[in-house]
């Protein structure tokens, strides 16, 4: 949809004096045209009744009678002319009436549907002017609802579907050793608190995603090394990836300019991209860490040589539960809402994040920026 710019886009106060004016002028133009017609015609035909020939009259009662019927003449003539004038001018206020009074009642009839839930309501948009600026929002607005609405239902499914797993693995277990099918074993204890942990870590991300974008969580900003928060996030994951037998190398620019950020949100930010990569590196592949300074601000980057993403999924996988493989469970532990966590505690810090890729097994790169200490 094409919209008109502002320098293009007619105020209603103008179209609203130009009607005004439109209006004056048709009543004016009317009133003169009925005088000039009208008067000098109705003149004539009440002057020639009086000045006939059978009626002799002296120059008083002639003077007399001629200005009776001047009287008579304008008065005919403004009643005329004012009646022509008032019907003119209702008939152009009426139209424009209707030109101004039809979009709001559009917007009044669609802002009840849209409160009532019908978020895929429309208005037309065709006035140039505050009114159709004013359409365009709304549309705008139930857009915005209507896709707010369509991620709720997602995110709730979702949800569901992420719980279903391991409250049915909880379940099934618990039947079998109420009945004694299953043994009350070590390894049955274990399973069923691997389970519960698993949901409990994904509540927890849920309601620490939910605070980062409601702007609720709380950090503690402060002056640190970019290196420090690489050094600690590697070192914890370094085990983690000896064990999977993935490489990972750092390349750590020099004169880093310190960073104003929250510790340990930083590292965690850190420590989710690196956990992320190592879960879609196969083994033998490696994973690089890198961090440089970029005018203002703190830039990291995590390369990995793994499964890689297309074109068309890399705007959704900082999506809450967008699985790139929607065949792909969640067995290997992510609650599919780290990603989203970490770009929230970015930007909540003033910094962005995003992700590149070449396409599918030619890795990928997720990048974030802190911005730097000013002297």
């Amino acid at each position: 949809m094409n919209r008109p710019s502002r320098s293009t886009r007619r105020s209603l106060g103008t179209k609203l004096f130009a009607s005004h004016l439109l209006v004056a002028l048709v009543g004016t133009l009317t009133f003169l045209a009925a005088v000039s017609f009208i008067a000098p015609a109705l003149f004539g035909s009440l002057i020639g009744g009086v000045m006939s020939p059978e009626h002799l009259m002296t120059m008083s009662e002639m003077m007399d009678s001629v200005s009776r019927v001047f009287m008579q003449t304008l008065l005919y003539s403004l009643l005329i002319a004012a009646l022509a004038a008032v019907v003119t001018a209702v008939a152009a206020s009426l139209f424009t009436a209707r030109r101004i009074s039809r979009p709001v009642r559009h917007m009044l009839e669609a802002t009840r549907r849209i409160s009532s839930g019908s978020y895929g309501e429309r208005v037309p948009t065709g006035e140039n002017d505050e009114l159709g600026a004013l359409s365009e929002s709304l549309n705008s607005m139930a857009l915005a609802l209507e896709e707010t609405e369509q991620h709720r239902r997602e995110f709730i499914a979702d949800v569901s579907h992420e719980l279903r797993t391991p409250l049915s693995t909880l379940q099934g277990y618990m039947e079998g050793l109420m009945d004694g099918v299953v043994a009350p074993s070590e390894e049955t204890w274990t399973l069923l608190y691997a389970e519960a942990e698993r949901m409990r870590r994904l509540v927890d991300d849920l309601q620490q995603l939910s605070s980062a974008e409601a702007g609720q969580l709380t950090l503690l900003p402060e002056r640190i090394s970019a290196a420090e928060i690489l050094d600690t996030a590697t070192e914890s994951m370094l085990p983690l990836f000896t064990e999977k037998g993935v490489e990972l190398e750092k390349a750590v620019a020099e004169d880093l300019p310190q960073v104003t950020a929250d510790r340990d949100r930083s590292v965690q930010v850190l420590t989710n991209l690196l956990n992320n990569a190592l879960r879609y590196t196969p083994t033998g592949g490696r994973v690089t860490v890198e961090v440089e300074n970029r005018s203002g601000e703190v830039l990291f980057h995590v390369r990995d040589t793994g499964t890689g993403i297309s074109a068309e999924h890399l705007p959704h996988v900082f999506e809450r539960f967008y699985r790139v493989e929607k065949s792909r469970s969640r067995e290997g532990g992510g609650s599919g809402v780290g990603l989203a966590i970490s770009r929230a505690l970015v930007e909540a810090m003033g910094g962005e994040m995003w992700a590149e890729s070449p396409g599918p097994g030619k890795g990928t790169t997720f990048s974030f920026t802190l911005p730097a200490t000013r002297e």
